[in-house]
């Protein structure tokens, strides 16, 4: 069998001409231009269905510049969804567009435990973005922001899901609480990206970013079940609503006994009662142990923060807890979370 032979001209070896090799025979070029035509195609198709946002805040010199975003835009009569920390302490701003338009826009409501919040432009007539569900998202999953960084409008930038189930904090006047399953992503975000898009490689919207935490990490909060309610809240009513219990605690390994007896691991160990609370006029004591809460197992503070929507309030809720090495069955009456409970479940 002969040696095949490499034919060297002027020191340099020759080969086939790359550029007249069929691209479908070179998957490495061909997965790059797919990867290309993705993230093209949803820039364009979102590119117009995210605002960037100047917002305003009155004082007593009238209105003047209070920062900037971006939005995402619900619905074609003028719904903009976006983060609660880009239009807080303002009333208002205005919209830019892609097509050149600029409109004002008013706030809706905002909820700053969950960092979204709603304006409405006065004009209608707006292309609204199709939302997705981020609990279909997996890590490595290709992933595409557009947003108005450092002003600089219709900016795209892609990456992958790093991470899910991330938290983060949110906080408010009264204290702060954790934002739950935020989607963390390597897409480069900046300042102005905040209220901007993250979609899916078929253009929906799955979660709004919200954060940069630092070089090359991007947080968002994610487009779901959750969120949706949320954002109907905050257009129904321009709030949210949840339950309050009055109690600050964290999680602890249950007993012995009170595994054997439950069937659990872990409760929640109750540190502090707010005084005349529903939790302190329940007869919630420091020191006990929450086992379940309306008939679902708890193990951590994270959990009771979930349980605590808007239809509890003022309804009676089942309660178990671990004191002095038996079961207590207790009946708590959640009341409605104002400002000044929110650094407690």
């Amino acid at each position: 069998m002969s040696a095949s032979v490499v034919p060297i001209s002027a020191g340099r070896v020759t080969g086939p001409d790359l550029d007249a090799v069929d691209p479908e025979s070179r998957p490495g070029d061909a997965a790059l231009d797919a990867y290309s035509r993705t993230v093209s195609g949803v820039a364009e198709q979102l590119a117009p269905t995210v605002a960037s946002l100047r917002v305003r805040r009155r004082t007593r010199r009238g209105a003047v510049p209070a920062g900037a975003g971006s939005g995402v835009v619900l619905s074609s009569d003028g719904y903009i969804l976006t983060s609660a920390h880009v239009v807080s302490g303002s009333d208002g701003g205005s919209a830019a567009f892609t097509d050149g338009r600029e409109l004002r826009f008013s706030v809706v409501g905002s909820d700053p435990l969950s960092d979204l919040a709603v304006v409405r432009a006065d004009d209608g007539d707006l292309t609204p973005a199709q939302l997705g569900d981020a609990e279909e998202l997996r890590v490595g999953q290709l992933v595409v922001a557009i947003g108005n960084p450092h002003g600089f409008a219709g900016s795209v930038t892609a990456g992958v899901i790093s991470a899910l189930g991330r938290a983060l904090p949110a906080r408010t006047r009264g204290g702060a609480r954790i934002i739950d399953n935020v989607i963390q992503t390597d897409a480069s975000l900046n300042p102005g990206n905040s209220g901007g898009a993250l979609a899916d490689g078929l253009g929906r919207v799955v979660g709004v970013n919200t954060a940069v935490a630092g070089v090359g990490l991007g947080l968002a909060v994610p487009i779901n079940g959750s969120t949706r309610r949320i954002v109907g809240s905050l257009i129904g009513e321009g709030r949210v609503r949840r339950a309050y219990l009055g109690i600050a605690g964290g999680p602890r390994p249950l007993p012995p006994l009170a595994r054997r007896r439950s069937g659990a691991q872990t409760g929640v160990e109750v540190v502090e009662v707010v005084p005349a609370s529903p939790a302190a006029r329940a007869d919630v004591r420091e020191g006990d142990l929450v086992l379940e809460l309306d008939g679902g197992p708890v193990e951590s503070a994270a959990d009771m923060q979930r349980m605590m929507v808007a239809e509890l309030i003022d309804r009676p809720v089942p309660a178990s807890v671990w004191r002095a090495g038996e079961t207590i069955e207790l009946e708590i009456v959640p009341a409605e979370l104002d400002t000044g409970d929110e650094r407690r479940s």
